[in-house]
């Protein structure tokens, strides 16, 4: 009796926070007083504020994954209209490269939500470079490919055990060995539902392989918080995969005496989106956000996330998770799983909740958001 008293009064006295800061949030308060915002990160840069802005075409929202074409051209990106779009660096200028869905009656709304089953939502991209077919995670609309010419793209994978996918997020192509690898975030939230899968404990996500050859799916991992960016390491002994919710990148061994099983490859101070290599062999994460003491509590307990969802709509909610201060954080690893380097823009004055970041061999980084409608690009050296 005891313990459900002090648990009700415990649950009272969060509830009356969470209201305090959810109001502070919606009226722009200054997060640095805000006891509930994520802890500052050692050995932080704040330097992404230099980034240069490249403005999506117009219309354009929510850049979720930048990929190059073999011969170098791009990048493109996957906008939250359905379409995926290609910049030409020597006109300045986007042009219409593909499509995920032929139903694009309704789909000339920057971001719809709503539409968004209907008009797909392109996420993870990455191209063949033997082929140059381009390779679509697209949430709604499962695994496609689509030619070097562009236009609409083929179904590759829409569902699984005679059910569709809901929630197909990343992926990353073995040329060698002509598979890919990709996820499905949740078989109960859909993609405009993401703020609920992460508060309510949701463990379905999957690690799934698709052989191009004999077009067979099979599950890597099951039982998955949040299962987001996919990446193969260099030597193609292991793989990447980010679990958002638990704030963790999985490694899960392809070659080798772990063969099969996989492990923690690096715990993190935030909510992990894609995942890249780079020429090196080290991988760029892309934090949504970085965590927060009040984040952690309520992930960890989904009696509490459950029920603040009943109570808080999309906006709030996603308030509470990211701290209401939202601005970008970007972390390099090595191939070991150690934070070799953090950048940040602090206040959030040019990047906020970032989801990928592509280096070029110059030294270019290449950083997206899914809210926001523009790209940045920042010169390491």
């Amino acid at each position: 009796m005891m313990m459900k008293a002090s648990k009700f009064l415990m649950l009272c006295a969060i509830t009356l926070a969470l209201v305090s800061l959810v109001f502070a949030s919606d009226s722009d308060s200054d997060s640095e007083n805000n006891v509930f915002s994520p802890i500052n990160i050692a050995g932080s840069q704040d330097v992404l504020s230099k980034a240069e802005m490249i403005q999506l075409k117009l219309g354009a929202f929510g850049a979720e994954s930048v990929a190059f074409d073999p011969n170098g051209e791009g990048p493109y990106t996957g906008v939250a209209d359905g379409r995926i779009i290609k910049w030409l660096q020597h006109d300045q200028t986007w042009v219409d490269f593909a499509v995920t869905s032929s139903q694009r009656e309704n789909c000339s709304r920057a971001s719809a939500p709503e539409m968004e089953h209907i008009c797909g939502r392109p996420l993870g991209l990455r191209f063949d470079h033997e082929t140059g077919d381009l390779y679509i995670a697209d949430a709604y609309l499962g695994l496609q490919v689509v030619g070097s010419s562009g236009g609409l793209a083929t179904p590759l994978v829409q569902q699984f055990e005679g059910q569709p996918l809901l929630f197909t997020n990343d992926l990353d192509i073995d040329d060698h060995d002509h598979v890919i690898y990709f996820t499905d975030s949740s078989t109960i939230y859909q993609r405009r539902q993401f703020v609920a899968a992460t508060a309510s404990g949701d463990k379905t996500g999957r690690l799934m392989k698709y052989d191009k050859s004999t077009k067979q799916v099979t599950i890597l991992l099951r039982g998955l918080s949040f299962a987001n960016g996919v990446a193969l390491s260099k030597d193609r002994t292991f793989l990447l995969v980010a679990e958002t919710s638990a704030c963790r990148i999985l490694r899960y061994w392809l070659k080798g005496p772990n063969v099969g099983t996989h492990d923690t490859f690096a715990q993190l101070p935030g909510f992990p989106d894609n995942v890249r290599i780079n020429s090196r062999g080290e991988f760029w994460v892309a934090l949504h956000a970085k965590e927060s003491p009040l984040a952690r509590f309520i992930i960890s307990n989904s009696w509490l996330g459950k029920m603040l969802l009943r109570k808080f709509n999309f906006q709030q909610m996603h308030n509470l998770l990211v701290g209401g201060q939202p601005h970008a954080t970007v972390i390099k690893l090595s191939e070991e799983g150690g934070i070799l380097e953090v950048l940040e823009d602090v206040q959030g004055n040019k990047l906020r909740f970032i989801s990928e970041v592509h280096e070029e061999d110059n030294g270019k980084l290449w950083i997206s958001s899914v809210m926001m409608s523009s790209l940045g690009v920042y010169q390491l050296f």
